[in-house]
């Protein structure tokens, strides 16, 4: 059993994860697993991963972002949505690990222990009132949405 919980889960600010958009320094992926609330902007070079899509999408991520040192979930609040999937990830790419099902990583390191998986404080609501009309982290931000 892969028993990860809530109180397992890292965060990570709106300000540090800027600042590693910002710096366009490879490794870093952001998951933005909202659904239709998807609309009106998101973190720049995230991938949009929805909630409902994670059943057959999970082990397909998995085996992507395996050489990735640090993925970052988020929804709109990632006070559900965010850190279930970001406890889901962590689970099923133990599970997939221990069964042999995805390798080491390219740099010969076990995925497990090489790779951070975080949840963005907040969530986008909480970005984009900070970083919304900055166009170098943000893109598709549409402010009347968010007022």
């Amino acid at each position: 059993m892969y028993s990860y919980t809530f109180s397992d889960l890292s965060w990570i600010t709106r300000e540090d994860l800027a600042e590693s958009v910002r710096s366009g320094k490879p490794g870093v992926t952001v998951i933005d697993v909202r659904d239709s609330d998807y609309i009106g902007g998101h973190i720049k070079g995230c991938m949009n991963v929805p909630t409902n899509t994670h059943d057959y999408r999970m082990p397909e991520l998995i085996r992507t972002l395996r050489d990735q040192d640090k993925i970052v979930f988020h929804c709109s609040l990632s006070q559900q949505r965010g850190p279930g999937s970001a406890l889901r990830y962590l689970r099923e790419r133990d599970r997939m690990a221990e069964k042999g099902e995805i390798q080491q990583r390219r740099d010969g390191k076990d995925v497990k222990s090489a790779q951070e998986v975080v949840v963005l404080d907040g969530g986008f609501s909480k970005w984009q009132q900070k970083f919304g009309e900055d166009q170098e982290v943000t893109e598709g931000y549409a402010k009347d949405l968010w007022e």
